[in-house]
């Protein structure tokens, strides 16, 4: 049970850098990358968990790294798509506004 709240906690801190990393972070929250991460990072122990490589010799530190892996990519991939659209979808509607 502590190893979940220690995961949740270094994939919240793992969403905070890729929020403050990616350069049009002001385009949506700010716990986003957080929340999202923290959700594969769980879904992530609780498969591999799961599937029986945590409680084997040898095997102990895949749920660590495949929790924090997928904490790190889905929240870069989650961040870089609404960077993206959402610019793209405030700039339609700027346009939209200002053309009235």
């Amino acid at each position: 049970m502590v190893d979940l709240v220690v995961i949740a906690l270094i994939s919240v801190g793992l969403g905070a850098i890729v929020w403050a990393a990616d350069k049009k972070h002001h385009k949506y929250g700010m716990l986003l990358p957080s929340a999202i991460a923290v959700v594969a990072a769980m879904l992530t122990w609780i498969i591999t968990v799961s599937a029986g490589l945590s409680y084997n010799p040898g095997w102990t530190w895949v749920p660590w790294i495949a929790s924090l892996v997928a904490a790190i990519l889905f929240s870069t991939v989650a961040s870089l798509l609404l960077s993206r659209n959402r610019s793209t979808f405030d700039t339609a509607r700027l346009t939209a506004i200002l053309k009235r």
